[in-house]
């Protein structure tokens, strides 16, 4: 069992482990996934070590929920969900074409009002079954997902969601509070509305992009907001598949992952152990959490974990312009602390 290291989201709040258990893919996330197989993956991850299982009401519209919570209830871990979105009854008809295989008969309102947060999070604790979660996100704020209309829903949020979510916190109902979203945009704005604990931002903090580093990661610090990576591989590009945020890759992308996997091979380093273990190089970065949809992707998620990556293998990407000069590198192993004699 891997025993990893945690990280302190905020001042104030608890420690969550370095490395987390994304749930999207066991809610369907472009294909199906067998409630047996989705059960045993969770539990196994269990028993190997793993303490933090992030989900969301829209993965699955609401069968992720379900899954994880069934699993890892009464367990000794973190858990976190996310308010933004309600759950109608009534299956909606492009569900998987929109990414959802085999999805509960539910379609999501989106609601960030004082009351559509509550009652989401009330929601939420009935599919999970618990009193509580550790930490509690607005999802998919921004214009990433909502366009023009955005600026009715980021109003909602800063005029009642804030609230909520703070009341929540303060009542011990939620342990942490924050957003959860694909973009560094949303999380500056975010910033100017309300005090937060943790973002997830999803795919901007990789080895194919750190523009996270220029601006939002500098005001995180400033505010005392931690950040949890989600989508450390990009979609599955880092992976050696051919997607990037959620579609089909830019030849670019592909080429800038084929210069990376090249480096990579030439210092027996797996890409796929790079791209999981390069956030936690900052210290803004309390945890990283892939997605990971059966017990084959993540028993290579946790083997990636435990590879030693030296830290001259860092200052080559530099060196080959494939990693920003500023950005820094992990020290040792960031999951297990582990270390050889020579790096110290």
């Amino acid at each position: 069992m891997t025993k990893f290291l945690a990280r302190p989201l905020a001042q104030n709040t608890p420690e969550i482990p370095t490395f987390g258990f994304g749930g999207a893919p066991v809610g369907g996330l472009f294909k199906p996934v067998a409630e047996s197989e989705a059960r045993e993956t969770l539990e196994a991850a269990l028993a190997q070590g793993v303490r933090y299982f992030d989900t969301a009401p829209f993965y699955g519209f609401g069968l992720s929920e379900h899954r994880v919570g069934n699993a890892v209830r009464g367990q000794n871990c973190a858990v976190s969900t996310k308010v933004g979105r309600l759950l109608a009854p009534g299956a909606r008809a492009d569900a998987e074409t929109a990414g959802w295989h085999e999805a509960l008969p539910f379609h999501p309102v989106y609601d960030y009002g004082y009351d559509g947060v509550m009652r989401s999070f009330e929601d939420s604790l009935q599919r999970l079954g618990m009193e509580r979660v550790d930490i509690l996100f607005a999802h998919d704020i921004g214009t990433m997902t909502h366009g023009a209309e955005n600026t009715k829903h980021m109003r909602d949020l800063a005029t009642g969601g804030v609230r909520a979510l703070a009341e929540l916190r303060a009542s011990g109902r939620a342990g942490a509070i924050g957003i959860g979203v694909n973009e560094i945009a949303a999380c500056l704005d975010a910033l100017e509305i309300g005090e937060w604990d943790a973002f997830i931002l999803a795919g901007r903090y990789t080895l194919l992009e750190q523009d996270a580093l220029e601006e939002l990661f500098p005001r995180c610090a400033a505010r005392g907001v931690s950040v949890i990576v989600g989508g450390p591989f990009n979609s599955g590009v880092l992976v050696g598949g051919d997607t990037w945020n959620y579609t089909a890759a830019p030849a670019g992308v592909i080429e800038r992952a084929r210069r990376l996997d090249e480096v990579c091979r030439g210092w027996g380093v797996p890409l796929p152990a790079a791209a999981l273990q390069f956030p936690l190089g900052h210290e803004r970065v309390a945890s990283v959490i892939p997605g990971l949809r059966d017990r084959r992707e993540l028993s290579e998620a946790l083997k990636w974990s435990e590879h030693f990556i030296p830290a001259a293998f860092w200052d080559s990407l530099k060196e080959e312009g494939l990693l920003r000069a500023d950005a820094p590198a992990p020290a040792g192993n960031p999951f297990t602390g582990e270390a050889r004699e020579d790096e110290g």
